[in-house]
């Protein structure tokens, strides 16, 4: 055994070396490595499949800027149009039709002249319409009231556009020194008559015959001060009352009186039945100006407060 497997090599080694001679052999009329250099790759290597579109590498990445430098400009801005001034209906003064070149353009019309300022005297006198009280006038008639228009009072400050005089009231209640007033504060005055009436009825057992009346319409300051402020009697629009007179008995002044006599309780009764007609009562006790007669009053006041004292 051992000498055929030694007979077998040298046999497949000659085998090899015939095969070698056999591929290297030249071609008829040609060099060997002519011929070598001259086959194709494919035809000694095989190549491989084309890559897919998918998977082949993409441009490189732009540099920093470029996207902005490549991006398309915006379009041109379309130039700038002068307005048209409104047509002027009137023709222009060269005789130049507007809107052919070099024609000027018509200037807008001017604003009215600002009137002038009102200051001083001017203004303390500029008129104001005055209230309508032709329906308050009404009412006073129905009351029973007998009374005459006066002139609009006007000095500087102090006055009222429709003052009106009184001489009685109703009910027959007169005012021997009758009274200058405004409408409103008159209706205030005749319906707080009848509330007199009843209480001296009551409390006096006597009818009310005159009221007697110290101040109604007077250009002054509060308590005669010049330095306050204006008074309701400068508006017409404040009475004081200084006392009464009765049919059967003697008068009653405004004033203190014994505690519990029927004096004392009929200027009291007056006096509160007053706080609801007059927007203002003062009396005795309130201050030493009105000690002596009860000062009422149609003065305005924010959220319609009252003052009764």
């Amino acid at each position: 055994m051992g000498s055929s497997k030694g007979s077998r090599r040298p046999r497949r080694a000659a085998a090899l070396a015939l095969a070698g001679a056999a591929l290297l052999a030249p071609a008829p009329g040609g060099d060997v490595r002519a011929q070598t250099r001259e086959r194709p790759p494919e035809a000694t290597v095989p190549l491989p499949p084309a890559r897919p579109d998918a998977l082949k590498p993409g441009p490189p990445p732009a540099a920093p800027g470029a996207a902005a430098r490549e991006a398309p400009l915006p379009p041109e801005r379309p130039t700038e149009r002068t307005p048209t001034p409104p047509a002027d209906p009137a023709p222009a003064a060269s005789g130049t039709a507007e809107g052919k070149p070099g024609a000027m353009p018509v200037p807008p019309p001017l604003p009215p002249e600002r009137p002038p300022e009102l200051a001083g005297e001017a203004a303390l006198a500029l008129k104001v319409a005055a209230p309508d009280d032709t329906a308050c006038r009404v009412r006073l008639k129905r009351l029973g009231v007998a009374f005459e228009p006066l002139p609009a009072i006007v000095n500087g400050q102090c006055g009222t556009p429709l003052p009106l005089r009184l001489t009685e009231l109703g009910d027959g209640v007169g005012l021997p020194q009758s009274a200058t007033l405004t409408c409103g504060a008159a209706e205030a005055l005749a319906r707080w008559a009848t509330e007199v009436q009843v209480a001296a009825e009551r409390e006096l057992k006597q009818p009310l015959k005159t009221i007697a009346i110290g101040t109604s319409y007077e250009c002054r300051g509060q308590n005669h001060d010049r330095e306050a402020k204006l008074s309701e009697h400068a508006f017409a629009n404040g009475i004081d009352v200084m006392g009464f007179t009765f049919t059967g008995r003697g008068p009653v002044p405004v004033g203190p009186m014994p505690e519990g006599s029927a004096e004392g309780r009929f200027l009291d009764a007056v006096r509160a039945r007053a706080c609801g007609v007059f927007r203002t009562v003062l009396g005795p006790g309130s201050n030493a100006e009105h000690g002596n007669h009860l000062h009422l009053d149609e003065r305005e006041r924010s959220a319609g407060h009252r003052l009764c004292q």
